[in-house]
């Protein structure tokens, strides 16, 4: 299931109806990626920097060399954050377009069932950037167990894995049901939407490829809701009457 729904993500990323999407996405994704970059730059810079000559006064060529090789691990450090931080800022950029790739999605793939009904705009973006600092700190939390060897890795997945699937997964389903059953239900296949979340995350650590990470996953749970949907009473119930309030 989790394979059928990440292959129809992969049909739908280069269809006609996602490509304006596809374009605001990545204009937004490479904007933040670019702040994220400056900005941890600055503070790398004023953390690792000035210390060295404060702590050196009378050797100004050791203080040198040392500022030298301040620098060469301070870059190797930014890129590692940056690289953790790519999951929460696809994350957050993808909740401001769900709507978007879902309502793309369920007209080429489900023109046949009722169609979603787009979350407000504010309470998208609150859910995004409340969700954007979870997964923050997870990452911050996979970070500090990078001095753990054999660890790092596993961290890093298995907390994006489970976040990245909670969020994609509740932003599809409350497009028809309301927020708490849409809960329920992420809870009754938690095993499945972190295993979807686990193939987010792999996408998610590929460069470049990550660039993309914000429509494959929007796309991909919509289509694993809607394969969960067919096989869960549970959820057709309120479903129904969310359709009649509205």
């Amino acid at each position: 299931m989790i394979f059928e729904a990440a292959r129809a993500a992969f049909g739908n990323l280069f269809a006609p109806e996602l490509r304006a999407v596809f374009f605001k996405s990545l204009g937004l994704t490479l904007l933040a990626l670019t702040a994220l970059w400056f900005g941890l730059k600055e503070v790398f810079d004023w953390l690792a920097l000035p210390w060295i000559d404060a702590l050196l006064p009378g050797f100004p060529s050791w203080a040198g060399w040392l500022t030298f090789i301040a620098a060469i691990l301070a870059g190797i450090g930014l890129a590692i954050a940056l690289a953790l931080l790519v999951a929460p800022a696809t994350a957050a950029i993808a909740g401001l377009f769900l709507d978007d790739v879902a309502d793309a999605v369920e007209r080429s793939d489900y023109p046949r069932d009722p169609p979603g009904r787009p979350l407000p705009a504010g309470r998208a973006l609150i859910q995004s950037l409340k969700f954007f600092g979870v997964v923050i700190l997870g990452n911050i939390i996979a970070l500090l167990l990078l001095l753990i060897p054999g660890v790092n890795i596993a961290a890093f997945f298995v907390v994006n894995g489970y976040l990245l699937g909670r969020e994609f997964f509740e932003f599809a389903a409350m497009r028809h049901l309301p927020e708490d059953e849409a809960k329920a239900m992420r809870r009754r296949h938690a095993v499945t939407v972190f295993l979807a979340g686990l193939l987010i995350a792999a996408f998610v650590s590929v460069p470049l490829l990550n660039l993309l990470a914000p429509l494959f996953s929007a796309a991909m749970m919509v289509h694993l809701f809607k394969m969960l949907s067919a096989r869960d009473p549970k959820a057709s119930a309120p479903a129904m009457a969310l359709r009649r309030v509205a």
